[in-house]
């Protein structure tokens, strides 16, 4: 039997970026609506995510590059341990807990690019 996706999310206090505002999701009129401008979001955060990622390695020695993708790696799970559930009925992803996350991780990445032009990669601070 096919198990049917889901998605949820907790809307309470959810900002939209000016993107997702032209987007007409500036005042959602139901739950659909919600839920479209939140995945929209998360898209655009996801990718941001990716994108810096990907600066960020380009950096780094091979040794670096493996402590980073385990790092990485870690947070995906941690992030979806957070963010999303899945039982009987379906899968449960609360987008504004994958965005919040998802935008501290693209700090963090950035940080790690700022320190690696500056003073240099630390092996230690990219594996957190």
């Amino acid at each position: 039997m096919i198990k049917k996706t889901l998605l949820t999310l907790a809307v309470a206090s959810f900002a939209l970026a000016a993107g997702a505002q032209a987007a007409g999701c500036a005042k959602p009129r139901n739950a659909f609506d919600q839920v479209y401008c939140a995945g929209n979001l998360f898209s655009q955060s996801d990718k941001t995510l990716n994108q810096t990622f990907t600066e960020l390695r380009k950096q780094l020695t091979t040794e670096q590059q493996a402590a980073l993708k385990t790092s990485q790696l870690a947070w995906i799970k941690d992030r979806d341990a957070k963010c999303s559930r899945e039982d009987s009925t379906g899968y449960f992803v609360n987008l504004d807990c994958a965005v919040t996350m998802t935008d501290a991780r693209v700090a963090f990445l950035k940080e790690r690019q700022r320190e690696c032009s500056s003073t240099g990669c630390e092996t230690a601070k990219l594996a957190q």
